[in-house]
């Protein structure tokens, strides 16, 4: 792929390598993976170390206890795991209104859902990795045991999270977290160390046992005992019947790329929606205010839509194929004015989180997504093991009408999403923003500035974003040009200029030269973002 130029100061530089590449949030993750490829291993081995190091080196954004998504290219063949873990079979939606909630809660037991984490990186290695889960684990595992210094922009976010859960996580439930992430009566502080020997202890068992004591073993009967004892609903019974799916991706194209994203119960859909009616409307001027209306309008509408409809499949009142049709995408876009709009759900028819990219000299490459959502998650860890548990639960609605209602064994709507490029049956490379429901408007913007404006991938990243709130609310970065957000105001867009550019997402980019096999990374400029290249 070709790049014109990079409009703004770069930030960082491109990163070229040849032999592999790992792009993630943490410098020492990246260096995990690669030290894996480096050993032998191939792309998803050296996802996976990645990953399970994430867990250890930014437990803000993840941990063992979250879900996964990865999109793998591998032989000319692009596949899909959802490895996103459904509510307990003993929950229900009036189970929890019987309690007094009118909405899911935040924290705590109640919103734990089976974590998908672990089956994914056993799942991934037996199918497509070279190397043992022990020796694709133990960078991870050394970290947790030997400690390491805490980055700038982690130790932020820890510092924010225990301020926030020591006059909030009062209850008995929430003790292990103190003692697992504040063991000395406050968050480590930037550049400290910090190491977790219940974490390794618990890396170990699950790379010894391809993940099964997390699901079946000795792991199974700590979260058992831990849900039992402070009335939550996850159980070893969850544990055991739990297996991750494999999946065909969707995808859209957008001005002759393919793009590419996990099917529901994912909010990768959104991003497709939003391209599909953007596609639609007059073709993208360079720092032009119309543009910009264009793209917000378009992604209201398609979030919009997709909050309202998307759940797990067999629970949508619209199908994946009518929401990614072009009949869809011309009659929403045919709504779109040159003033900002409220938008409501289409009339149907009547009848946070990590992310990481790799790839290596084979051609191999992976998008891969992790989180424990909002942070550490539920605010439960299980004493002794450094389990932080999810608490994607929150998503579900309790209202018996709603698509994503609460239901026994049901998965949730779930904002983390990969991304991935092709050209003509040819890969380009992985992609992703993570940071909660800022995923799918990265995503978008992401597309937007590769395929439109030929920026490379670290221009691509570093562009100022916006993110749409909710009705006419937009908020833009510091360095989103002034102009521009005064035109936006004019239409009708109530603009608000962030002063912490944290919700904007963190995303990773490598783009392969399908000619020469040179590989192209960015990393996130607003976190610890590392590339690891061979």
């Amino acid at each position: 792929m070709d790049y014109l130029y990079q409009p703004y100061a770069a930030k960082r530089n491109t990163v070229f390598s040849k032999k592999g590449m790992v792009a993630t949030s943490q410098p020492l993750a990246a260096q995990a993976g690669l030290e894996i490829l480096q050993k032998g291993g191939n792309t998803i081995d050296a996802a996976i170390a990645t990953a399970a190091a994430l867990t250890v080196v930014e437990p803000t954004s993840n941990g063992i206890g979250g879900d996964a998504f990865a999109l793998v290219w591998t032989k000319d063949k692009l596949h899909g795991l959802n490895a996103s873990g459904p509510a307990p079979k003993s929950i229900s939606a009036k189970a929890i209104r019987d309690k007094g909630h009118e909405k899911m809660p935040v924290f705590g037991v109640i919103p734990v859902t089976v974590p998908g984490v672990p089956a994914a990186w056993a799942e991934l290695s037996e199918r497509f990795g070279k190397l043992s889960l022990n020796e694709v684990l133990a960078p991870a595992i050394r970290y947790a045991e030997e400690g390491y210094p805490l980055t700038p922009i982690l130790g932020k976010y820890w510092k924010l999270a225990y301020e926030k859960y020591k006059t909030t996580f009062t209850s008995a439930e929430f003790a292990s977290w103190f003692e697992t992430f504040a063991p000395n009566d406050r968050a480590p502080e930037i550049g400290e160390m910090w190491s977790s020997p219940g974490h390794a202890s618990t890396l170990r068992s699950i790379a010894e046992t391809n993940a099964r004591s997390f699901y079946e073993g000795e792991l199974a009967d700590k979260i058992d005992a831990f849900m039992n004892k402070h009335d939550g609903y996850l159980s070893k019974e969850d544990l055991v019947s739990y297996k991750p799916q494999w999946v065909e991706p969707v995808s859209a194209n957008y001005r002759g790329y393919d793009v590419w994203e996990i099917p529901p119960n994912g909010q990768g859909m959104i991003a497709l929606m939003a391209l599909n009616l953007y596609k639609q409307l007059q073709k993208p001027v360079w720092e032009n205010a119309e543009t910009y209306h264009q793209q917000i309008e378009s992604m209201k509408l398609a979030f919009t839509d997709g909050q309202a409809f998307i759940t797990e499949p067999n629970d949508m009142p619209i199908s994946t194929e009518n929401l990614l049709s072009e009949d869809y995408a011309a009659k929403r876009a045919s709504g779109i004015t040159d003033r900002a709009s409220t938008p409501e759900p289409m009339e149907l028819p009547k009848g946070g989180t990590v992310y990481l990219a790799a790839a290596d000299e084979e051609g191999n490459m992976i998008s891969y997504i992790q989180s424990n959502y909002m942070g550490f998650g539920s605010g439960i860890v299980i004493p002794g093991t450094g389990i932080s548990l999810q608490n994607r639960g929150h998503d579900f609605s309790l209202d018996d009408a709603h698509p994503n209602v609460l239901k026994p064994g049901k998965r949730t709507y779930h904002t983390i999403i990969p991304g991935f490029l092709t050209k003509d049956g040819k890969a380009v490379g992985p992609f992703g923003v993570m940071g909660g429901y800022m995923q799918p408007q990265g995503h978008f913007q992401v597309v937007v500035n590769t395929v439109d404006y030929l920026l490379n991938p670290q221009a691509a990243l570093d562009m100022p974003r916006w993110q749409w709130m909710q009705g006419k609310t937009v908020l833009v970065e510091p360095e989103f040009p002034n102009q521009l957000a005064q035109a936006l105001a004019r239409k009708g867009h109530q603009i608000q200029v962030a002063t912490d550019t944290g919700s904007f997402g963190r995303g990773q980019i490598i783009w392969r030269n399908p000619d020469t096999g040179v590989l192209q990374g960015g990393t996130e400029s607003r976190t610890d973002g590392s590339i690891a290249a061979w």
